[in-house]
């Protein structure tokens, strides 16, 4: 039986591209999480609970030097677009 999800196109904590099967997180039952990816969601909850939006923002940027010019492109780019996120549309 192929497992089917409602694919979100970014994690919805972190951005990180969701497009395989192995890049989603894992609810309680096993079965993938519809929105976060497999760094910011295991086991149905969030694999840092306690983290603030901040501290989040700032443990992407080192891999996303690639896609920026530079880890304040990245800082900035984030600041703007994470709290339209699931995760952190709720905390703001």
């Amino acid at each position: 039986m192929q497992e089917t999800t409602t694919q979100s196109a970014v994690c919805q904590s972190c951005e990180m591209p969701l497009a395989k099967p192995e890049d989603f997180g894992r609810e309680a039952d096993g079965s993938a999480s519809p929105d976060y990816c497999r760094h910011c969601y295991e086991n149905g909850a969030f694999a840092n609970p306690d983290e603030t939006m901040e501290e989040a923002i700032e443990s992407c940027i080192p891999y996303c030097r690639e896609e920026f010019e530079s880890g304040e492109a990245a800082r900035k780019h984030f600041m703007e677009s994470f709290p339209e996120l699931k995760r952190w549309a709720k905390a703001s």
